[in-house]
């Protein structure tokens, strides 16, 4: 999975509603962007460079996949949605919102469109103050100064004014530390490993991954079940249940919720459909034994995805002992799924179908599958 880059946005508007002009800004760029991690204090400072009404000004951190140019073009267009009209005849202007690309982690950008580290932040008190608030410490890659150290040099004489009123940032609004345990679970190729991997770090959650790789049954199972299927199933349900109790009695005090890539009752799905039935009975009962001494997830999401688009990303991501994995074993597996959880009454259970969305490249998707866990 793509690690997201760190971006460092101001903000500034000084025409119409300028504190809406931010707020809708600041929307924006999470529906169309990334991840807003920290948002600074508002501040009113006057124009710089032409005489004008006063500004309203701030600054974010942002962590976004797409690329430096991409997220510039994708800034460029929000400005156009929210009004703003750039003339060829004024350097320095009035507009409803201005975004600008500060800083992206320790890289130097020179392109006929974009300069980063911005050419001239170190002069601006009115990006300095805010980026302060949030990012003190972040460093300009070539002058070799903390933003803190900038602020303090700085020359710009500016009279900065907080505002009492903050923004809000709408990637705080998802509430799953509500939950305390989510498990993400689905068929083979669903990409729950991928939702739960990026649900954990965008809203710091502990992550807990089945470690599955690591099974020597499983490829010996792909090339012959009936031989390798019991073994495979109690590997498995061992390993599943020292994980599960092992990482959910360590208590981590910097996380807000734990979400795990599966529940340990995915064990008496598969079983159910790759054991004979007198092999079925004797690990049944094994694993009740098990079962009702762990603990059950507050969410359990099931990502459901049809054949034909799980036997796509099986393909796609090419693990050799699942390429001939057959449409009637994901089939069986699904309404295994299904059968289970309409039988749930011990936690909250929600079925998303995803087979028309693309969580990981379609950002659009990603926002629309966390409105969907989480109520809407």
């Amino acid at each position: 999975m793509i690690q997201p880059t760190t971006f460092y946005i101001a903000l500034g508007s000084n025409k119409g509603d300028k504190f809406k002009n931010l707020q809708d800004a600041i929307d924006l760029i999470h529906e169309r962007i990334g991840m807003i991690i920290r948002i600074s204090k508002v501040y009113k400072s006057p124009a710089f460079g032409f005489e004008s009404d006063d500004f309203l000004n701030a600054c974010l951190v942002l962590e976004s996949c797409l690329e430096p140019e991409t997220v510039l073009q994708e800034l460029l267009a929000i400005e156009t949605v929210l009004g703003r009209v750039r003339t060829q005849q004024n350097k320095y202007e009035a507009r409803s919102i201005d975004l600008d690309v500060i800083l992206v982690e320790d890289a130097v950008i020179d392109t006929k469109t974009l300069q980063v580290p911005h050419p001239e932040m170190q002069k601006r008190r009115f990006v300095l103050l805010p980026l302060n608030d949030i990012a003190p410490h972040a460093k300009h890659a070539t002058l070799h100064k903390e933003v803190a150290v900038l602020l303090n040099e700085c020359d710009d004489d500016s009279v900065l004014e907080p505002i009492n009123i903050w923004l809000k940032n709408p990637s705080k609004d998802y509430g799953f530390s509500k939950f305390g345990y989510i498990a993400i679970e689905g068929n083979i190729g669903a990409g729950k490993t991928s939702l739960a991997t990026k649900i954990a770090h965008d809203f710091n959650a502990k992550l807990i991954l089945e470690r599955f790789a690591d099974n020597p049954f499983l490829p010996k199972f792909y090339n012959d079940a009936s031989r390798y299927a019991f073994p495979l199933e109690m590997s498995f349900l061992a390993d599943r249940y020292q994980q599960i109790s092992d990482d959910l009695a360590q208590l981590d005090l910097f996380k807000d919720f734990i979400v795990s890539d599966y529940d340990v009752f995915k064990s008496l799905i598969f079983s159910k459909i790759t054991l004979q039935e007198d092999e079925f009975k004797l690990y049944r009962k094994l694993f009740y034994l098990m079962y009702k001494d762990l603990r059950k997830p507050d969410l359990y999401v099931y990502l459901y995805q049809n054949t034909e688009r799980l036997q796509q990303n099986i393909q796609k991501r090419g693990r050799d002992y699942e390429q001939n994995i057959a449409n009637d074993y994901l089939e069986k597996i699904n309404t295994g799924y299904l059968e289970f959880l309409k039988t749930q009454t011990d936690f909250n259970v929600k079925i998303i179908d995803i087979s028309d969305k693309d969580f990981i490249e379609n950002r659009s998707d990603y926002l629309w599958v966390l409105n969907e866990i989480c109520g809407g």
